[in-house]
């Protein structure tokens, strides 16, 4: 049996992850599985077995406790494989590389070309973190700012394969690499099934302290980290309904933590609620972890099932259900499908395709329409959003 095997390279403790052979690999099948391997058929043809095995991800506490700095669950999740395919103890692995396809999938960009990826890159490119300077006694002089990642390239190897390479700025990298204290880690399949960028940093801020078992959070503090404006669910209830309680259901669901919270400080004459205590325990009642390969694969099948047949114009029911969730679930199955119909109306087709893009600018029409509802001058909720549509805000 003629085998060729391929190492990760990038991750913290060797990863045997490719056997290719020009075998038959379904004659093995049965001492592949024993030892852990999937196989599965490459776009190339052929046949490729590939270990069944999660990523690290390990992420030094002051990255970790950086106020959010605008990045979407797209973003957040791509950082989140980046890490994970890093070597923390060896900084010769800052530069990661995709298949443009695995990219696209990971990104959720569905079907486009390689200029509209330049845009998806500078974003990437722009993010700025803000690191605290402090003196030796720990208290906060200043700020030091920079970028996360410094140098991106999308090219043709030799074969005519398209890649994208992604290289950490260097002011960075102390947050990145050869650190032995003060960092947490989890598996990647943990941030591959969570559906917003809140649930993925709810996720990491009560990961960080589950070893301790709870953690107490100023709630301005807690907004600031889960990277809610302050003009998103300004009453306490409704970001108790629409982030709490949904971090709290979709972290039992998906991951391999759940929590419960209540008050732990009240100020006022009203009681105001100023900090909550998160009380942290393991989860084994997740639905079946998910490998990266998994994630891409079924990325790339939304990403078909989507856009075949021009179905950006009968949409399909995971590209409505997702807008759905962009107007916080208020809105009904059919109700989206109106205000989708409308977008295509007034959004520029290349962007129109974009769902990320759809789904920020529907949240940012809906967002508007509940800081016009707090002033009480609203008659109809969905009809607002739906007014909103087409217009500068």
């Amino acid at each position: 049996m003629d085998l060729h095997l391929y190492q990760d390279g990038f991750a913290s403790i060797p990863r045997w992850i490719c056997i290719y052979t020009k075998m038959d690999l379904h004659l093995h099948h049965d001492i592949l599985t024993y030892l852990g391997i999937e196989i599965y058929n490459s776009l190339k043809g052929g046949e490729v077995a590939v270990l069944k095995t999660n990523y690290l991800v390990e992420k030094r506490n002051v990255l970790n406790e950086i106020r959010s700095n605008n990045m979407t669950m797209q973003e957040l999740r791509f950082f989140s494989i980046y890490l994970s395919k890093i070597n923390q103890r060896d900084i010769n692995t800052r530069v990661v590389r995709f298949p443009i396809d695995d990219f696209k999938a990971i990104m959720e960009l569905g079907r486009i070309d390689i200029n509209y990826i330049k845009n998806v890159t500078n974003s990437l490119l722009s993010k700025v973190v803000n690191v605290p300077i402090e003196d030796k006694n720990g208290k906060i002089k200043g700020y030091k700012g920079f970028q996360l990642f410094k140098e991106c390239e999308v090219s043709q190897d030799n074969n005519g394969e398209w890649y994208v390479e992604i290289d950490a700025h260097d002011l960075s990298l102390p947050l990145m690499f050869d650190f032995k204290n003060k960092y947490f880690a989890y598996q990647l399949w943990n941030a591959l099934r969570l559906k917003s960028s809140n649930q993925l940093r709810m996720y990491e801020i009560l990961k960080q302290y589950q070893a301790l078992g709870y953690r107490v959070l100023n709630v301005e503090v807690l907004r600031d980290l889960l990277g809610v404006r302050k003009d998103e669910y300004p009453r306490y209830n409704d970001f108790k309904k629409w982030v709490l309680d949904a971090c709290q259901q979709s972290l039992q669901k998906h991951t391999d933590i759940k929590f419960t919270y209540e008050p732990q400080e009240r100020r006022g004459k009203g009681r105001k609620i100023i900090s909550l205590k998160f009380t942290i325990k393991m989860n084994d009642n997740y639905i079946d972890q998910m490998t990266l390969l998994e994630f891409i694969e079924d990325q790339k099948a939304a990403g078909d099932r989507e856009y075949n047949n021009d179905n950006i114009n009968s949409p399909c029911s995971d590209r409505i259900n997702f807008l759905v969730n962009a107007c916080n679930g208020e809105f009904s199955y059919n109700q989206v499908v109106t205000l989708h119909d409308k977008m295509r109306n007034y959004i520029p087709y290349e962007e129109f395709k974009n769902q990320p893009y759809c789904y920020q600018y529907l949240n940012s029409r809906y967002n508007e329409m509940m800081r016009h509802a707090e002033k009480g001058c609203i008659r109809t909720r969905f009809g607002y959003v739906k007014s909103l549509i087409g217009q500068d805000i």
